[in-house]
């Protein structure tokens, strides 16, 4: 037993100004209940229908609450208490939908690693959180997570539990699926575990920032405001008691867990079936067999799927009504091919783990679906967008998106010193995406600031060149990035993978932005033709690491 002293997290977290606070409750933003009281509810309504499925596992709502009960009472006999934390790094599947349950039911904490993760980013995540538990897969492509584990455990000053998800655990390590085995007595557990329910306004999950650069910031969501994510991103989306929805990217990811996700599918009694892998051959048989509705992806996946269902696969995909495509911006031409060629509505999503989700409606005109990234979800959401003085800029004129709202964390966990720069005096979260509002009021997002090419003064938009790039047909991936120049500090280069079989060179590109009129310091004046493009471990496209190898590139050649 270690005794090292923990932190309770209401040290580390900025709340909501009181009466702002009172004022979400008031207007019923927040409802004062914990997230799970919401589930277990549904489990209440619609005991026998199906909530999970993980390839042969098929979990009512019954046992789902069952299963995420015995989990809370298991985890608090291993000493586990209300307000402690438990990395979790499982890939998708049951276990993580009943372990994150079972914490939530018993005021444990999750913290939200990705699978991708390795000792380097856990033994931070451990240390900042200052977790008790850590929760990870066996080995997986012949790595162990089990043995990293158990090392940072071994130099952790607060860690005493390592969780194992898979394969014949290890001394001194604690099965998982032993844990999330359905509690003995569910009746009787179902009230001890309320008996004890944590409070609304208590963290219910720590997030992971999703930047580029260094190590991820913790963000804390508490009950009453992921509650109120989920479920209104659910009324936006149209989810019901017939959504079936199907978890691609990594549950731990925000994108996928409440927005509306896992969480907005239990919160109305709908399905939730679980995928390994986004490869488009396994997703379609699953979107085929199971009836999928909905999913969500980032742009790279959707383009994959658009070109493998080109291929004419056979695959029935009548089910599937919507496919929500976030994480980064979704190319016009892009966005256009989704009705045609999946037969289904496209939702863009523009969001963030800080809070602020902005989605296309399912009834917005084509056009909208295809050229903005949507708007609020919230009327109580507050916008605005300025300049790098933030002085308010004009609308369709780009700037720097401000946002707070009633799911808007008011800082960082334990970051005192990027909270200063994150977010202002008044609680604005600067999100550091570059938008432009329309007079409808959709958003159309320009990219980051640090995504911002200045040629000489003048602004240009990474996912402008990129958007231009894909209205060729030997595209098939594209990413323009700043590379530095001596004479006008930055030019535009874009990095192409092409179509397999395809060719681009760097006037086909110059044709496109030129037949469109687009000014000329927009034009790329380097195209590097590569087999891939690097991804950061939720996905998104690494510009970071483009950038880094544009430098060397250049580099080298004046050597």
């Amino acid at each position: 037993m270690k005794t090292e002293a923990i932190s309770p997290t209401s040290a580390g977290t900025v709340p909501w100004p009181p009466e702002v606070a009172a004022r979400y409750l008031a207007e019923g933003y927040w409802e004062g209940k914990p997230l799970a009281e919401h589930v277990l509810a549904q489990a209440d309504a619609t005991p026998d229908a199906v909530a999970v499925v993980d390839g042969a596992m098929r979990l009512t709502y019954a046992e789902l609450v069952a299963r995420a009960d015995g989990a809370a009472l298991r985890l608090r006999e291993l000493g586990l208490r209300p307000d402690d934390r438990i990395v979790v790094q499982l890939p998708n599947g049951w276990q993580f939908i009943v372990l994150t349950l079972g914490c939530l039911r018993v005021g444990v904490v999750p913290v939200m690693a990705l699978p991708a993760h390795r000792s380097h980013e856990l033994t931070y995540l451990a240390e900042h959180a200052e977790a008790k538990a850590i929760a990870v897969p066996g080995v997986i492509k012949d790595f162990d997570h089990e043995a990293m584990a158990h090392r940072i455990a071994e130099d952790s000053a607060t860690v005493e539990h390592v969780l194992v998800a898979a394969g014949e655990p290890r001394e001194h390590s604690v099965d998982l699926r032993a844990l999330c085995a359905p509690a003995e007595h569910p009746a009787q557990a179902r009230a001890e575990i309320d008996r004890a329910a944590p409070d609304p306004s208590s963290v219910a999950v720590f997030l992971l920032s999703g930047g580029t650069t260094g190590l991820p910031k913790l963000i804390a969501r508490t009950h009453n405001d992921y509650t109120y994510n989920a479920k209104r991103a659910g009324e936006v989306c149209g989810f019901g008691p017939d959504t079936v929805y199907l978890g691609v990217l990594p549950l731990s990811h925000n994108f996928p867990l409440a927005c509306p996700g896992i969480f907005g599918a239990f919160l109305v009694g709908g399905r939730v079936v679980v995928a390994s892998s986004p490869d488009p051959a396994k997703v379609f048989d699953l979107i085929e067999r199971e009836r999928v509705t909905v999913t969500a992806v980032v742009p790279a996946v959707a383009q994959r799927w658009l070109e493998f269902a080109d291929g004419g696969d056979g695959h029935d995909l009548s089910s599937l009504r919507v496919l929500q495509v976030g994480g980064a911006r979704f190319a016009d031409e892009v966005a256009r091919r989704v009705k045609p060629v999946l037969g289904c509505t496209l939702q863009q999503v523009f969001g963030m783990a800080e809070g602020l989700l902005n989605y296309t409606r399912l009834d917005d005109p084509d056009d909208v679906i295809a050229q903005t990234q949507g708007r609020p979800m919230c009327a109580a959401d507050e916008i605005k967008v300025v300049d790098e003085f933030d002085r308010a800029v004009g609308v369709g004129e780009p700037g720097v998106l401000l946002t707070r709202g009633p799911y808007t964390p008011r800082g960082y966990y334990r970051a005192a010193e990027q909270n200063a720069k994150a977010f202002t005096d008044d609680g604005w979260y600067r999100t550091g995406d570059i938008v432009r509002l329309r007079p409808d009021g959709n958003l159309v997002v320009e990219g980051r600031d640090k995504d911002m090419i200045n040629r000489a003064g003048e602004k240009v938009s990474a996912e402008e060149v990129e958007n231009f790039a894909y209205q060729l047909p030997g595209v098939s991936l594209a990413a323009a990035v700043a590379m530095p120049d001596p004479d006008v500090g930055e030019r535009v280069c874009l990095y192409v993978v092409p179509q397999p079989g395809g060719s681009v060179v760097l006037d086909d590109v110059r044709a496109v932005l030129e037949q469109a009129g687009a000014a000329r310091f927009k034009w790329p004046e380097r195209l590097v033709i590569v087999d891939d493009l690097p991804t950061t471990k939720v996905g998104k496209i690494d510009k970071k690491t483009l950038r880094a190898d544009i430098a060397r590139r250049i580099q080298q050649e004046q050597a």
